[in-house]
């Protein structure tokens, strides 16, 4: 019968029998008892025994060996370059990065003899690397709290009753042997981002931004138009939650140099599933990932309950009626212009009617709409798509956005043959779209003949149920724009209190607030007489056209909205 191999010492074990500080049957007793206890066992074999002490060794180590000798205790936690090495690492070999400056890597250690771990290292992270040593039990104690707070902070922040089949998700799928979709699929991390997900679509928010920095990580959502912070999950897995955000938006995860656009879908029943539009942007300290909710509910909601004013609903009705014209929708980003034009195809959208629409990105897939996604990459313009939809018979095409002439005298052209075009333009308000189009270079003659409705629009917050009434002096309110009539009737305004439905802020939901103006006989003709905004405007006040500082003092008199809201949103 073989006798067991003698085991191989290491350069510690071998100096500390040079130095004649332990004996070699000590050190074999040692290593032997030690073997498959994991990394420095040789070490805690020591002080086990009572041979030496862990503050001895690493005395020993750093003077035996030239490295620089670390309290562990002095270190700050928080300014640990945790993410420069792999987590499997530190647990694996009990070592804690320090510090990362350009393309060295500096690293506390117990056994500084031990080479195999600076190669594994040196591979792992392409850099070269420094050694400090450090005592061996404090150093465990680190990489353990180091490596498991990661999960932990992910399941105090995810909760541990979400349940993590409640959603299914569409994506590319990972396959078996894949080792970057094996990477990113850590149940921890996919948990979270499940529950980030739910709870901004529970909370009504538009998007979700993933934020990584250099010595934090942070997410935040929009909600009725403000950024509100909601959690700060470890750095450390800020790799691993953009990927996987990737890999289920069927992204290129190796791919970290350019932006990248994406879509994924979460199924939440049978009958209710929600869009993302998936935006990575490269940052100085990782990749920005940005999910815009896209709720196709939203389209379907109904003209009514965007909050049009009767007199303002039935002129954008009558339009959307027409055959052939061109109403236009103007207002910053993030006003609401989307979902107004695909209500408005939605009232169109027949089996009589063939309706088209280019688009930069589609947002909301809406069935029996041929939507069409720009790309001017592949030459794939707004103005090439319109050209395209003329030979397709339509009857009613959708512009995402007129922004140069050529797609401008296209989207006239279209609006002049017998088709109602929709599109958008970003201008503070509905005269001054009309001086835009001018501006760009369309003849007047073609504006006059072909826009028959321009509506303007804002999105402010609307009053949670806490709202109450608030004291406002006369002159501020004279000030805000309210007529002195206006102020003799009986109507209280109201104000923000906050309560636990709205999270404090007083607000819940938005409100539009609009302003349409038809193009009549006598705004055509000041277009055609080469009339500034300003005659345009004067005219549609004189024909009763509201504008939107009118319209969302109406909105404060209803109770809907405060006035602060209305002046901050509508700020001539």
């Amino acid at each position: 019968m073989a006798a067991n191999p003698q085991p191989t010492l290491s350069g510690l074990a071998r100096a500390l029998i040079q130095q004649g500080r332990i004996t070699e049957a000590d050190a074999l007793a040692c290593s032997t008892n030690g073997a498959s206890g994991g990394p420095n066992a040789f070490i805690q074999e020591l002080a086990q025994r009572k041979l030496m002490g862990n503050q001895d060794v690493a005395a020993f180590a750093a003077e035996t060996f030239g490295y620089p000798l670390l309290d562990v205790n002095a270190l700050d936690q928080a300014a640990l370059p945790r993410e420069a090495i792999d987590r499997k690492l530190i647990t694996k070999h009990q070592v804690i990065p320090l510090s990362r400056r350009q393309n060295r890597l500096t690293i506390a250690t117990a056994d500084p003899s031990n080479m195999r771990i600076l190669d594994e290292i040196r591979f792992q992270t392409g850099m070269q690397v420094d050694l400090v040593v450090a005592e061996a039990e404090k150093l465990a104690k680190l990489a353990e709290k180091v490596s498991d707070s990661a999960e932990k902070t992910l399941r105090e922040l995810t909760g541990e009753d979400f349940d993590l089949d409640l959603l299914q998700q569409e994506g590319p799928g990972e396959k078996e042997g894949d080792d970057a979709a094996a990477e990113v699929d850590d149940a921890p991390v996919v948990k979270f981002i499940q529950k980030v997900l739910v709870d901004a679509i529970n909370e009504g928010a538009s998007d979700i931004h993933f934020e990584p920095y250099e010595k934090f990580y942070r997410i935040r959502v929009r909600t009725d138009g403000v950024l509100r912070e909601i959690a700060q999950p470890p750095l450390i897995l800020k790799d691993k939650i953009a990927a996987r955000i990737k890999v289920i938006s069927r992204l290129d995860i190796s791919e970290k140099r350019v932006p990248q656009d994406g879509r994924m879908k979460l199924v939440l029943s049978r009958h209710k599933a929600i869009d993302f539009r998936v935006s990575s942007l490269p940052t100085l300290h990782g990749e920005k990932i940005v999910m815009r909710i896209l709720d196709p509910s939203s389209a379907m909601m109904g003209i009514d309950a965007l909050g049009y004013e009767p007199d303002q609903r039935k002129a954008l009705m009558e339009a959307v009626e027409r055959p052939y014209g061109m109403i236009l929708v103007t207002g910053p980003t993030g006003s609401g212009k989307t979902v107004s034009l695909y209500t408005c195809l939605n009232i169109l959208n027949t089996a009589g009617v063939n309706i088209s629409t280019a688009e930069d990105p589609a947002e909301i897939n809406l069935p029996g709409i041929n939507q069409v996604n720009v790309n001017e990459k592949a030459g794939l313009t707004f103005a090439a798509a319109l050209r395209s939809f003329l030979r397709q018979d339509p009857d009613v095409i959708m512009v995402g956005e007129i922004r140069d002439l050529e797609t401008a005298e296209i989207s006239i052209k279209a609006a002049q043959t017998g088709h109602l075009v929709l599109s958008t333009l970003h201008t503070n308000d509905a005269p001054t779209t009309l001086e835009r189009l001018k501006n760009m270079g369309v003849a007047p003659f073609n504006i006059a003949s072909s826009v028959i409705l321009i509506t303007a629009q804002r999105l402010a917050r609307r009053l949670c149920t806490c709202k109450q009434p608030v004291d406002i002096p006369i002159e501020a309110l004279l000030q805000a724009g309210f007529s002195a009539e206006e102020l003799n009737g009986s109507w209280q305004p109201y104000g923000p209190v906050g309560c636990d439905r709205c999270k404090g802020s007083g607000y819940k939901g938005r409100v539009g607030i609009y302003q349409v103006m038809p193009i009549s006989e006598e705004i055509a003709h000041i277009i055609m007489t080469n009339g500034n905004s300003m005659d345009i405007a004067e005219q549609a006040h004189r024909e009763g056209v509201r504008d939107l500082r009118q319209s969302g003092l109406l909105k404060v008199k209803q109770g809907m909205t405060s006035l602060e809201e209305v002046l901050a949103t509508t700020n001539e």
